[in-house]
């Protein structure tokens, strides 16, 4: 039976185009079937090798939603919070797709139903956030939010952000929330530049339903993005529903170290003193 690996990369950077050549040519080594973009549809796919930072990450996850293949992330972005690997290490990495020497760590998503006043609702996903934004510039959203059905606060703002643990060091760390463990399960809501005594980020647990009203009064409608990268328009009156999504994405993990580790190399943190480690002067 055939081995079909899926491999993405960025669209637009020759690097990303020569390291997804030199992906096809480790994996033929090993007797594995390179499949593009253009091939899913028909094949069923062992694995997904992604080669680029977070956003092509997302886009892999998009397409093969519903699918039990597992997502391995080779960085070639910045950050890259959600790769496994460094570009540099694509032969290790086919080595150890080829020998399914990997753990499958699972990550809780979010779904989102968007219910215009006078329209049918929308639904979507994200894996990282949901945010709801002005879609003026120049004018803030008036907004009510509430949590489990009930009212909590009402205020101007830029916008608010509901994010997975996995989403707490994407758009919702940029606003100010906390940096969530990706194995805690909980959401989180974060204000963006709210005009209001109480904008405090909130950590809510895994079955709660986070909403977000547009109140009618708003001089602006909001827009909301699933990732960033589907768009959904909530005129004034729309309500904004996010709870915890029926489907999780699974990434293939080599590296099993703790986050902290991870957090610590990506964010680049000093960490000389602890527990007497040598400390630079």
């Amino acid at each position: 039976m055939s081995r079909n690996v899926l491999v993405l990369t960025h669209p637009t950077r020759p690097a990303a185009r020569r390291s997804a050549e030199q992906v096809a040519t480790e994996l033929r080594r090993h007797g594995m079937t390179p499949v593009t973009e253009d091939e899913i549809a028909a094949t069923e796919i062992e694995l997904v090798i992604v080669l680029g930072g977070d956003g092509t990450i997302l886009h892999a996850a998009e397409l093969i939603r519903g699918r039990e293949a597992p997502l391995i992330g080779v960085n070639l972005g910045h950050v890259g919070f959600l790769a496994e690997s460094e570009v540099d290490r694509i032969s290790h990495v086919v080595s150890r797709a080829a020998a399914r020497d990997y753990a499958v760590e699972e990550r809780m998503t979010l779904d989102v139903t968007v219910t215009p006043p006078d329209a049918p609702p929308v639904r979507s996903w994200a894996i990282n956030d949901v945010s709801v934004e002005k879609a003026e510039r120049e004018r803030m959203v008036e907004v009510a939010i509430g949590i489990d059905d009930r009212g909590l606060s009402t205020f101007g703002c830029d916008g608010v952000v509901m994010s997975t643990p996995t989403g707490s060091t994407a758009y919702a760390f940029s606003a100010g929330g906390p940096v969530v463990w990706p194995d805690v399960e909980a959401m989180l809501l974060v204000p963006i530049s709210a005009h209001t005594l109480f904008a405090r980020p909130l950590v809510v647990g895994p079955g709660s339903r986070m909403s977000v009203e547009i109140l009618s009064r708003s001089y602006t409608s909001a827009v909301v993005w699933c990732d960033g990268r589907r768009r959904i328009d909530a005129p004034p009156g729309s309500r904004i529903d996010v709870v915890r999504g029926a489907e999780r994405v699974r990434l293939a993990r080599f590296n099993l170290a703790p986050f902290t580790d991870r957090l610590v190399g990506k964010f680049n943190l000093p960490v000389a003193g602890w527990r007497g480690e040598h400390e630079n002067p």
